[in-house]
């Protein structure tokens, strides 16, 4: 994960494309939200189930690229983050059977 968090950091900073925290996280929630419209689209809001075609796959790309370049901003190593993450589900499975933050009701 380190090796794409240089490629980007990379890429930004020889393209100018360097901007503030906020914009950068900004960015991302607009390319989270166009993934879903292609989700949408893709499974005729909600009607059939859904099927893979490029454009999913391009806007997934678009978010991944944005996520990376909201934890450069913060100095944030995605894979200790990943880790993080994946053992703190893994104790709240352990705990309460569910990965979920609140156990809903």
């Amino acid at each position: 994960m380190e090796k794409l968090q240089k490629k980007v950091a990379n890429f930004t900073k020889k393209n100018k494309m360097e901007v503030a925290p906020e914009h950068r996280t900004l960015d991302l929630m607009s390319e989270v939200g166009e993934f879903a419209k292609e989700i949408l689209n893709a499974s005729n809001y909600g009607r059939k189930d859904t099927e893979y075609h490029d454009k999913l796959m391009d806007e997934l790309g678009d978010v991944f690229y944005s996520l990376i370049t909201v934890a450069n901003s913060f100095d944030i190593n995605l894979e200790k983050a990943l880790n993080k993450s994946l053992k703190k589900y893994k104790e709240r499975l352990g705990k309460k059977g569910s990965a979920a933050s609140k156990k809903r009701k």
